[in-house]
């Protein structure tokens, strides 16, 4: 086990592994991967359901043949790899990773350029604060997911999901054809969170009530649940009391958001975008902090893993162009939400560091029926995408070229929906 690395991925997802991978076809020698757990992949280990690939490998694959492909890619290119190891802090001083292994004990690895692609964790019972007692049979999505699809324990009989995440879909789909009961999916929002193919084939085939604009308002059961009460919410999103009702259930499974894992970036004093909860970036994804980058659901939370593929591939580059000093700091452009738009990745552009054009990466506040997303920099309108749906749970791409931004007078691109 070596002290020292050209370039350092903390996490082995798919994120970590495809940036790890970029970044030793753009010429670094020395990569090193770390994972906590015993495997790479990722949580695609434990998304055993197909519609993955479809953008990157141009065929349809479940989670497990995703991580697959991209593992061999990694073993082709020879880049080492440190499993259940967990990282504590970054030093920014010099780079230094500091981790824990039960194999090596406390490590202290140094690197020109670290990538931090930690993926998310799901939010909790107590970050939504149901009322009630704390029996048994509470999960989050994800936790049931790995229950039923690694370790092989069915988690309920009689379920009710509250939210409509993409996991929380595909778990209705999963516990229906294992043979439980799925009595509702509960979303506060008045529109499905999930993907519309994920609503339609995981619900909709399988005659499981989808119910919108309501919520749990309270969980039942002393040694094991037995029920919660439900509610219709008004335009605030608070429950209406005379819409209560009782529904019977052993089991409630929480698909209520993700939250990407950026404990390590607050320690390494990376800034943060409040509205991703990722690191701020520009379009190489380098942090505020010199050789630190970040890629994949822990800079933002994705809805198709290509894309997280995609950008962590650009962040390999970028890792490889600031080892080799040809890269720069400098901000020539500042990328501005405007109307519709609730967040923009990369946030910031150099200009000299592009070869032809970046792409940003979107996520709107609301449905919407206007059918373009449009750059504009003062009056003058530099890129248009149209014939757009606009959902909350879909993930807006717009490519800006370089050509374009380079004849704009001003430096703020303001991204508007219209």
């Amino acid at each position: 086990m070596k002290s020292s690395y050209e370039c350092v991925v903390i996490g082995g997802g798919p994120a970590g592994m495809a940036a790890a991978v970029a970044a030793k076809r753009n010429g670094i020698k020395d990569i090193l991967i770390i994972e906590r757990e015993k495997v790479l992949g990722g949580i695609l280990n434990q998304c055993i359901h197909n519609g993955f690939g479809v953008h990157h490998f141009k065929e349809e694959l479940t989670g497990p043949e995703y991580s697959s492909r991209m593992i061999d890619l990694v073993r082709a290119e020879n880049i080492e790899s440190l499993l259940d190891c967990m990282v504590l802090s970054v030093d920014t001083k010099d780079r230094t990773v500091h981790a824990i292994s039960p194999e090596h004990g406390y490590l202290q690895i140094k690197a020109k350029a670290i990538v931090l692609a930690m993926g998310c964790r799901e939010r909790t019972r107590g970050a939504i604060r149901i009322y009630g007692s704390r029996p048994s049979g509470v999960f989050t999505a994800g936790t049931a997911q790995r229950l039923m699809n690694i370790d092989g324990y069915m988690p309920g009989k009689k379920v009710v999901i509250l939210g409509s995440g993409d996991i929380g879909l595909v778990m209705a789909r999963r516990l229906t054809l294992e043979g439980a009961k799925v009595e509702m999916v509960v979303e506060l929002m008045p529109y499905s969170n999930g993907l519309p193919r994920n609503t339609v084939e995981c619900l909709y085939d399988y005659n499981i009530p989808l119910l919108l604009s309501h919520t749990v308002v309270q969980i039942h059961g002393k040694e094991r649940v037995t029920g919660v009460t439900i509610a219709k919410v008004d335009e605030n999103g608070r429950p209406i009391k005379e819409t209560e009702r009782f529904v019977d259930c052993d089991t409630l499974l929480l698909s209520v958001g993700l939250i990407p894992e950026n404990e390590i970036s607050r320690g390494a004093g990376v800034q943060l975008d409040p509205m991703t909860q990722g690191a701020i970036v520009g379009e190489s994804y380098q942090t505020n902090v010199e050789g630190i980058f970040s890629c994949g659901n822990v800079l933002h939370v994705h809805d198709v893993v290509d894309f997280v593929t995609e950008e962590s591939s650009v962040c390999g580059e970028g890792v490889a162009r600031y080892i080799a000093k040809n890269l720069q700091n400098e901000i020539t452009h500042k990328l501005t939400p405007g109307e519709g738009i609730r967040s923009i990745v990369p946030q910031t552009i150099n200009l000299n560091n592009l070869n032809e054009k970046v792409k940003l990466y979107m996520r709107v506040k609301e449905i919407s029926e206007k059918r373009a997303v449009v750059a504009s920099i003062g009056d003058q309108i530099i890129a248009k995408k149209r014939d757009i749906k606009f959902l909350p749970a879909q993930t807006v791409t717009l490519e800006l070229k370089k050509k374009d931004l380079l004849t704009a007078a001003g430096n703020e691109v303001v991204i508007s929906v219209q």
